[in-house]
Protein backbone atom coordinates (compact mmCIF):
# COMPACT_ATOMS: atom_id res chain seq x y z
CA UNK A 1 0.00 0.00 0.00
CA UNK A 2 1.72 3.62 -0.97
CA UNK A 3 1.11 6.30 1.14
CA UNK A 4 1.43 10.72 -0.15
CA UNK A 5 1.47 11.75 3.03
CA UNK A 6 3.39 9.77 5.00
CA UNK A 7 6.02 6.76 4.75
CA UNK A 8 5.67 3.83 6.70
CA UNK A 9 8.29 0.65 7.00
CA UNK A 10 8.53 -2.61 9.09
CA UNK A 11 11.76 -4.18 10.04
CA UNK A 12 12.82 -6.27 12.53
CA UNK A 13 9.53 -6.60 14.29
CA UNK A 14 9.50 -2.39 14.32
CA UNK A 15 7.40 -0.45 12.88
CA UNK A 16 8.19 3.69 11.25
CA UNK A 17 5.55 5.97 10.65
CA UNK A 18 7.13 9.19 9.87
CA UNK A 19 5.34 12.50 8.60
CA UNK A 20 6.56 13.10 4.86
CA UNK A 21 5.17 16.54 3.63
CA UNK A 22 8.03 18.83 3.25
CA UNK A 23 6.21 21.45 1.87
CA UNK A 24 4.29 22.21 4.61
CA UNK A 25 6.51 21.24 7.18
CA UNK A 26 4.97 18.04 7.76
CA UNK A 27 1.28 19.63 8.54
CA UNK A 28 -1.47 17.14 10.11
CA UNK A 29 -3.97 18.12 7.32
CA UNK A 30 -6.99 16.02 7.29
CA UNK A 31 -5.75 13.51 4.33
CA UNK A 32 -2.31 13.22 6.58
CA UNK A 33 -3.81 12.29 9.63
CA UNK A 34 -5.83 9.53 7.72
CA UNK A 35 -3.14 8.12 6.39
CA UNK A 36 -1.41 7.67 9.74
CA UNK A 37 -4.46 6.60 11.31
CA UNK A 38 -4.23 3.89 8.49
CA UNK A 39 -0.70 2.85 9.15
CA UNK A 40 -0.91 3.24 12.84
CA UNK A 41 -3.70 0.03 13.01
CA UNK A 42 -1.10 -1.70 10.05
CA UNK A 43 1.71 -1.30 12.52
CA UNK A 44 -0.09 -3.05 15.28
CA UNK A 45 -0.71 -6.16 13.41
CA UNK A 46 2.59 -6.20 11.98
CA UNK A 47 5.25 -4.76 14.86
CA UNK A 48 5.91 -5.38 18.36
CA UNK A 49 7.08 -1.40 18.68
CA UNK A 50 6.30 1.06 16.57
CA UNK A 51 8.02 4.68 15.71
CA UNK A 52 6.56 7.67 15.21
CA UNK A 53 8.42 10.85 13.66
CA UNK A 54 8.80 12.84 10.68
CA UNK A 55 11.05 13.05 7.55
CA UNK A 56 12.84 16.46 6.91
CA UNK A 57 12.93 19.16 9.02
CA UNK A 58 10.30 19.06 11.32
CA UNK A 59 8.48 16.46 13.47
CA UNK A 60 4.92 17.98 12.65
CA UNK A 61 4.13 21.65 12.27
CA UNK A 62 0.55 21.31 13.45
CA UNK A 63 -3.05 21.35 11.63
CA UNK A 64 -3.03 22.26 8.46
CA UNK A 65 -4.54 25.98 8.66
CA UNK A 66 -5.22 25.56 4.41
CA UNK A 67 -7.37 23.28 4.68
CA UNK A 68 -10.66 24.82 5.04
CA UNK A 69 -10.67 24.31 9.02
CA UNK A 70 -13.92 24.15 10.46
CA UNK A 71 -16.21 24.09 6.82
CA UNK A 72 -16.42 27.81 6.78
CA UNK A 73 -16.59 29.23 3.27
CA UNK A 74 -19.68 28.28 0.95
CA UNK A 75 -21.05 26.38 4.05
CA UNK A 76 -24.37 28.27 5.84
CA UNK A 77 -23.67 26.26 8.88
CA UNK A 78 -21.36 28.47 11.08
CA UNK A 79 -17.66 27.48 11.50
CA UNK A 80 -16.61 24.79 13.99
CA UNK A 81 -12.96 24.68 14.43
CA UNK A 82 -13.56 21.13 16.58
CA UNK A 83 -15.10 18.97 13.91
CA UNK A 84 -12.45 17.93 12.22
CA UNK A 85 -11.09 16.99 16.06
CA UNK A 86 -14.21 14.64 16.60
CA UNK A 87 -13.97 13.03 13.51
CA UNK A 88 -10.40 12.75 12.77
CA UNK A 89 -7.78 13.85 15.40
CA UNK A 90 -9.69 12.58 18.56
CA UNK A 91 -9.67 9.23 16.83
CA UNK A 92 -6.02 9.22 16.04
CA UNK A 93 -4.98 10.39 19.23
CA UNK A 94 -6.97 7.29 21.20
CA UNK A 95 -5.88 4.93 18.55
CA UNK A 96 -1.95 6.09 19.80
CA UNK A 97 -3.49 5.56 23.30
CA UNK A 98 -4.84 2.09 22.58
CA UNK A 99 -1.93 0.96 20.57
CA UNK A 100 -1.38 -2.87 21.14
CA UNK A 101 2.14 -2.22 22.06
CA UNK A 102 4.96 0.50 23.05
CA UNK A 103 4.88 3.72 20.86
CA UNK A 104 7.84 5.51 20.70
CA UNK A 105 7.74 9.06 19.22
CA UNK A 106 11.42 10.57 17.96
CA UNK A 107 10.92 14.38 17.93
CA UNK A 108 13.08 16.40 15.42
CA UNK A 109 12.43 19.80 14.82
CA UNK A 110 9.16 21.58 15.43
CA UNK A 111 6.41 19.86 17.15
CA UNK A 112 3.51 22.42 17.06
CA UNK A 113 0.62 22.03 17.82
CA UNK A 114 -1.53 18.93 17.55
CA UNK A 115 2.15 17.97 16.39
CA UNK A 116 2.89 18.74 19.86
CA UNK A 117 0.47 16.62 20.90
CA UNK A 118 1.11 13.54 19.20
CA UNK A 119 4.80 13.60 20.51
CA UNK A 120 3.46 13.78 23.92
CA UNK A 121 1.60 10.62 23.51
CA UNK A 122 4.05 8.31 22.79
CA UNK A 123 5.06 5.88 25.82
CA UNK A 124 8.98 6.84 25.16
CA UNK A 125 10.02 10.38 24.31
CA UNK A 126 13.30 10.54 22.52
CA UNK A 127 14.01 14.26 21.08
CA UNK A 128 16.71 15.79 19.07
CA UNK A 129 18.88 18.14 20.54
CA UNK A 130 17.61 21.19 17.76
CA UNK A 131 13.86 19.79 18.27
CA UNK A 132 11.04 22.16 19.90
CA UNK A 133 8.03 21.99 21.78
CA UNK A 134 5.37 24.75 20.45
CA UNK A 135 1.86 25.45 21.58
CA UNK A 136 0.97 27.93 19.12
CA UNK A 137 -2.96 28.10 19.26
CA UNK A 138 -3.13 31.45 21.01
CA UNK A 139 -1.02 32.83 18.27
CA UNK A 140 -3.99 32.42 15.95
CA UNK A 141 -6.92 32.94 18.67
CA UNK A 142 -7.82 28.80 19.20
CA UNK A 143 -7.17 26.33 22.19
CA UNK A 144 -4.72 23.48 22.63
CA UNK A 145 -6.56 20.41 21.46
CA UNK A 146 -5.03 16.55 20.43
CA UNK A 147 -5.54 16.14 24.28
CA UNK A 148 -2.20 18.71 25.23
CA UNK A 149 -4.14 20.28 28.41
CA UNK A 150 -4.80 17.06 29.73
CA UNK A 151 -0.92 15.46 28.43
CA UNK A 152 0.99 18.47 29.48
CA UNK A 153 -0.62 19.40 32.90
CA UNK A 154 -0.11 15.60 33.82
CA UNK A 155 3.60 15.87 32.46
CA UNK A 156 4.78 18.74 33.92
CA UNK A 157 1.76 20.42 36.34
CA UNK A 158 0.02 23.11 35.59
CA UNK A 159 1.75 25.77 36.43
CA UNK A 160 4.21 25.07 33.16
CA UNK A 161 1.04 23.63 31.14
CA UNK A 162 -0.21 27.37 32.04
CA UNK A 163 3.00 29.12 30.75
CA UNK A 164 3.39 27.09 27.81
CA UNK A 165 -0.31 27.56 26.70
CA UNK A 166 -1.02 30.75 27.17
CA UNK A 167 2.38 32.59 26.28
CA UNK A 168 2.85 29.76 23.16
CA UNK A 169 6.46 30.02 23.79
CA UNK A 170 8.71 27.38 22.07
CA UNK A 171 10.57 24.97 24.25
CA UNK A 172 13.95 23.55 23.63
CA UNK A 173 14.38 20.03 23.85
CA UNK A 174 17.02 20.61 26.71
CA UNK A 175 14.10 22.58 28.75
CA UNK A 176 11.56 19.95 28.02
CA UNK A 177 13.89 17.91 29.55
CA UNK A 178 14.44 19.69 32.50
CA UNK A 179 10.89 19.52 32.96
CA UNK A 180 10.48 15.95 32.38
CA UNK A 181 8.69 16.57 29.29
CA UNK A 182 10.50 14.08 27.49
CA UNK A 183 13.04 10.90 28.06
CA UNK A 184 15.75 11.40 26.45
CA UNK A 185 17.68 14.10 24.26
CA UNK A 186 20.18 13.11 21.75
CA UNK A 187 21.93 14.50 19.32
CA UNK A 188 20.15 15.46 15.66
CA UNK A 189 22.32 12.50 13.48
CA UNK A 190 21.72 9.81 16.33
CA UNK A 191 18.02 10.54 16.56
CA UNK A 192 16.71 7.29 14.59
CA UNK A 193 19.61 4.98 15.64
CA UNK A 194 18.67 5.76 19.35
CA UNK A 195 15.02 5.97 18.65
CA UNK A 196 15.80 2.39 17.22
CA UNK A 197 17.63 0.96 19.40
CA UNK A 198 14.80 1.51 22.71
CA UNK A 199 12.90 0.59 20.36
CA UNK A 200 14.60 -2.76 19.32
CA UNK A 201 14.43 -3.21 23.40
CA UNK A 202 10.48 -2.70 23.62
CA UNK A 203 10.42 -5.53 20.19
CA UNK A 204 12.20 -8.15 21.74
CA UNK A 205 10.23 -7.62 25.08
CA UNK A 206 7.36 -9.64 26.59
CA UNK A 207 4.51 -8.78 24.36
CA UNK A 208 1.83 -8.82 26.45
CA UNK A 209 3.58 -8.15 29.45
CA UNK A 210 4.45 -4.29 28.11
CA UNK A 211 1.27 -3.86 26.52
CA UNK A 212 -0.51 -4.38 30.41
CA UNK A 213 2.31 -2.05 31.43
CA UNK A 214 1.58 0.35 29.29
CA UNK A 215 -2.11 0.54 30.16
CA UNK A 216 -1.83 0.78 33.87
CA UNK A 217 0.61 3.68 33.19
CA UNK A 218 -2.20 5.61 31.44
CA UNK A 219 -4.80 4.61 33.32
CA UNK A 220 -2.85 5.34 36.74
CA UNK A 221 -2.96 9.29 35.79
CA UNK A 222 -6.77 8.85 36.51
CA UNK A 223 -7.31 6.08 38.99
CA UNK A 224 -7.85 6.36 42.64
CA UNK A 225 -5.27 4.39 44.59
CA UNK A 226 -7.82 1.25 45.04
CA UNK A 227 -9.07 1.32 41.70
CA UNK A 228 -5.12 1.27 40.63
CA UNK A 229 -4.65 -1.71 43.01
CA UNK A 230 -7.48 -3.85 41.47
CA UNK A 231 -6.13 -3.10 37.56
CA UNK A 232 -3.15 -4.16 38.90
CA UNK A 233 -4.38 -7.67 40.03
CA UNK A 234 -6.38 -7.89 37.34
CA UNK A 235 -3.60 -7.66 34.65
CA UNK A 236 -1.35 -9.66 36.51
CA UNK A 237 -3.58 -12.31 36.12
CA UNK A 238 -3.68 -11.79 32.51
CA UNK A 239 0.40 -11.28 32.35
CA UNK A 240 1.10 -14.56 34.51
CA UNK A 241 -1.06 -16.83 32.15
CA UNK A 242 0.74 -15.29 28.86
CA UNK A 243 3.31 -17.83 27.11
CA UNK A 244 5.70 -14.71 28.01
CA UNK A 245 5.73 -15.66 31.48
CA UNK A 246 6.39 -19.53 31.57
CA UNK A 247 9.22 -18.65 29.05
CA UNK A 248 10.42 -15.87 31.72
CA UNK A 249 10.55 -18.34 33.93
CA UNK A 250 11.72 -21.01 32.50
CA UNK A 251 14.73 -18.74 31.01
CA UNK A 252 15.59 -17.40 34.85
CA UNK A 253 16.43 -21.46 35.97
CA UNK A 254 18.26 -22.15 32.65
CA UNK A 255 20.29 -18.87 33.88
CA UNK A 256 19.63 -17.29 29.94
CA UNK A 257 17.77 -14.71 28.18
CA UNK A 258 14.71 -14.75 27.66
CA UNK A 259 13.51 -15.52 23.98
CA UNK A 260 9.61 -13.92 24.21
CA UNK A 261 7.81 -14.71 20.94
CA UNK A 262 5.26 -12.40 19.21
CA UNK A 263 1.88 -12.96 20.48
Amino acid sequence: MSFEKITYTVEDDIAVIAFNDPQTMNAAGVDTIDEMSLALEKAGDEARCTIITGNGRGFCSGANLSGNMGGSGKSQRKPDAGRELDRLYNPFIKAIRTHPHPVITAINGAAAGVGCSIALMGDFIVAAESSYFLQAFRRIGLVPDGGSTYLLTRAIGRARAMEMTLFGEKIPASQAHDWGLVNRVVADDKLMDEAKNYARQLAEGPTTALALIRDLVWEAEDNDFDSQLQAERFAQRTAGRSPDFAEGVKAFLEKRPADFKKV
